[in-house]
């Protein structure tokens, strides 16, 4: 099926319903440097991800349990991106997503549209500088406009995918005037976020003290500096915006 074999393809079946997805690629090594984006047969056999490959895996899996290969693209601003694999079940959106951040994993279908659903992502999406960042999100791409790019057995990098995922219609989910009101993060739920983070330490009594919630191992900067992302980079802004490897 697909260019799977039919162990493959039992296995990716067998991860029904689609929170055992997510399951599945939360026991998988994070991909921090976002070296690769591998395709789900790779996944299968490497066991690593990062937030890219993680989204083209579950969407595999949802498409050999009958489901459309869809995938979001979330854009972000003094941050990188993130992408989800989104289903419907009765109606309702749902969605998988690997992350190197507690918050912006798998929600259940529940929601009444992708814009409703993307929502529910947007307190949990912060930067290190605890701003909350995400601003836009895409229109569902079918990946089976990749099909003959063999996407779900190539053995090859994708990054044809993620690039076009940048050039795709976006939608604002904020005003400017929204984001100008915005708070910043609770402490708490920043150090909620952080659980889990490939190479996050809980910051020291003294951190806390000084009440600053900063990055693992973090040298001190001035107060001015640019805000660092976990890539440790910012995408362009809106109006220069070229196609990102830098994923959440």
């Amino acid at each position: 099926m697909y260019g799977l074999t039919e162990r493959e393809t039992a296995l990716l079946r067998r991860l029904s319903p689609p929170w055992r997805i997510q399951r599945r690629l939360d026991a998988m090594d994070y991909d921090v440097e976002g070296a690769a984006c591998r395709s789900p047969r790779r996944v299968l056999r490497e066991g690593r991800v990062q937030c890219m490959d993680g989204a083209l895996f579950a969407a595999a899996a949802l498409r050999v349990q009958g489901h459309r290969p869809l995938i979001v693209d979330l854009e972000a601003e003094q941050d990188d991106d993130h992408v989800l694999a989104v289903f419907r079940v009765r109606g309702r959106w749902g969605a998988i997503a690997r992350s190197n951040y507690s918050g912006l994993r798998y929600r259940e279908p529940l929601f009444a549209s992708v814009r409703a659903l993307v929502l529910s992502y947007f307190e949990s999406y912060f930067n290190l500088r605890r701003q909350k960042t995400l601003r836009r999100f895409s229109v569902p791409v079918d990946l089976a406009r990749f099909d003959a790019r063999s996407w779900m057995t190539a053995e090859d990098d994708l990054w044809d995918i993620p690039e076009h995922l940048a050039r795709v219609r976006h939608f604002p989910l904020v005003t400017r005037a929204q984001v100008r009101a915005l708070a910043t993060v609770d402490a708490r739920m920043f150090a909620a976020g952080l659980v889990g983070r490939a190479g996050h330490r809980p910051p020291s009594r003294a951190a806390k003290g000084r009440g600053r919630a900063r990055g693992p191992g973090a040298a001190p900067r001035p107060a001015a500096a640019p805000a660092r992302s976990r890539a440790r980079r910012a995408p362009s802004p809106p109006a220069a915006r070229r196609p990102s490897r830098a994923r959440r």
